[in-house]
């Protein structure tokens, strides 16, 4: 029994020991096998870690690479951009100093006149001067004629007086006049000399003409006979022709004639071509008239578009808006001091050219401005405002040039704001200045007559009114359905009022206001 456990102790002991020998063998084994793995691990990391580092060095290399071109690409952006700013530097550096030596141009000019100004100013003094002495001279003649004529001849004071007056203003008028007549030779020679020959070198080369429009125009009849069929039956035909004109027709003043009288040319053309339509047609009656009107209206303006084309046509402009063609041509039959404003405009135009050909500017730019420097004419009756800031709003609205709009709108401004402007003052001088250009009493009668119609459709209720026989008479026409037979007593009052309150006018002036209700059927 004791051997048997002893030798039970002995294996248990022995395979106690057995184990733990191979326990620390397996764990002996593991280790080394995780120490492999740990190497194998460690030897996949170090490659990963420089294949990370070589795409690190790659990239890196690749994004400085694009830093590079980027920075190079801004650079030469910029550096282009500084090209570009010195070439617009050097060309405003150019156009400074060209404007530069135009200003010294102009202060030269100007210098020159001062001077010249001054000489006539020190001339006329002088001449003053040795008038008043003259004067005393002539005081003290006639004092002593006074006393010798009393004496020698005998006459009363009062024949003395008028006798020696007489003599004595034919000698001073002959002095006086040849004294006018040398002050005006020596200021035209200083004025040639001052000039520099540049204005008075484009007045000879351009030889405009200027006619001065009436406010009448003559149809010839081809018979007496024909007056009764332009008068009618109880005067209907006449009536209604100068109701849907609007211009006076006299037909018993002239033989074989009738005279058409209107201060606006537009409807008195209008009229005078409705007329020879007619005449020509045979038939003239009240439906027959209007239909005839509104036809030559119709053809009045395709003229004007016409006129418009061959104005830009003789100044050799281009690209021209047709809104500006139309309105260019509605200035053929407006007067300004009774001269044409499209004629005047066509001046302006060929004078603005020829000058600024002679001092450096555009030709093309100074022949535009001159040609609507006054379009704002055309529409100063449907806005508000001087023509030349309407005008420079349909000339922007049309899109011209900004050179062209100034020019148009300081034309008439003082101070310097625009070469082509300063230009355009000086031949509208030039061309207003003409002899026979201008007549002011008429502009006068021709402003009179529109302020005749402008407080007359002012009036609620007006359709049309018409300033008739030179402005003796105001013809109204009113809306029937608006306005009834008392209404329209009182607006001829009214309107009487206010003329005589707002418009200077010799004579008197009829207001006659029309109130006509037409009843129309068609038999079928």
């Amino acid at each position: 029994m004791e051997w048997s456990g002893i030798i039970g102790l002995l294996c248990l002991t022995a395979g106690i020991g057995l184990g733990f020998a191979l326990r620390t063998m397996l764990a002996r084994m593991q280790a080394q096998s995780i120490e492999r793995q740990a190497s194998s691990r460690r030897t996949e990391a170090d490659r990963e870690a420089k294949s990370i580092r070589k795409e690190a060095e790659i990239q890196a290399r690749a994004e400085v690479l694009r830093v590079r071109e980027r920075f190079e690409q801004e650079v030469k952006e910029q550096r282009r951009s500084l090209e570009t700013l010195r070439v617009s530097l050097d060309k405003r550096e150019t156009g400074l100093a060209s404007r530069e030596e135009n200003l010294d141009r102009k202060s030269t000019i100007l210098d020159r006149k001062e001077q010249t100004v001054d000489r006539k100013i020190e001339a006329a003094e002088a001449r003053t001067a040795a008038v008043a002495v003259r004067e005393k001279e002539v005081a003290q003649l006639s004092a002593e004629a006074t006393a010798q004529l009393q004496r020698l001849a005998g006459m009363t004071r009062e024949e003395a007086r008028r006798s020696l007056f007489e003599r004595t203003e034919r000698e001073v008028r002959g002095e006086l006049g040849t004294l006018v007549r040398r002050m005006e030779e020596e200021a035209r020679q200083d004025a040639d000399r001052a000039a520099r020959d540049i204005l008075v070198d484009a007045m000879h080369r351009y030889a405009g003409s200027h006619a001065s429009e009436g406010m009448t125009t003559t149809v010839p009849l081809a018979s007496e006979a024909q007056k009764g069929h332009v008068i009618g039956r109880d005067g209907r035909n006449i009536r209604a022709l100068e109701a849907a004109t609007g211009v006076s027709f006299l037909v018993d003043e002239t033989p074989e004639a009738v005279v058409v009288s209107s201060f606006d040319p537009v409807r008195r053309e209008v009229a005078r071509r409705a007329l020879v339509a007619l005449l020509e047609d045979g038939r003239i009656q009240p439906a027959r008239i209007e239909e005839v009107v509104a036809r030559v209206q119709g053809e009045l303006d395709a003229l004007m578009t016409e006129v418009g084309e061959e104005a830009i046509a003789e100044l050799s402009l281009q690209n021209v808006a047709p809104e500006l063609v139309r309105t260019l041509g509605r200035l053929r039959f407006r007067t300004s001091f009774s001269q044409n404003v499209l004629q005047h405009s066509r001046e302006v135009g060929a004078l603005m050219g020829m000058i600024a050909s002679e001092i450096g500017l555009d030709a093309a730019v100074a022949r535009r401005v001159g040609l609507f420097h006054d379009i704002g004419k055309a529409l100063d009756h449907e806005a508000e405002g001087s023509h030349a800031a309407i005008g420079a709003a349909l000339l922007r609205k049309c899109g011209e040039a900004p050179e062209v709009v100034a020019g148009v709108e300081f034309h008439h401004e003082k101070m310097e704001t625009s070469a082509y402007a300063m230009l355009c003052a000086t031949a509208d001088a030039i061309s207003s200045a003409r002899p026979g250009a201008r007549n002011e009493p008429s502009e006068i009668f021709v402003t009179r007559m529109r302020k005749l119609e402008e407080i007359a459709t002012a009036a609620p209720g007006v359709k049309r009114a018409f300033a008739v026989q030179a402005g003796r008479e105001l013809r109204i026409m009113v809306d029937p359905e608006s306005v009834g037979d008392a209404e329209a007593k009182m607006l001829a009052r009214d309107v009487s009022r206010q003329i005589a309150e707002q418009v200077r006018f010799p004579g008197q002036i009829r207001v006659v206001v029309i109130r006509e209700t037409r009843c129309i059927e068609y038999a079928r």
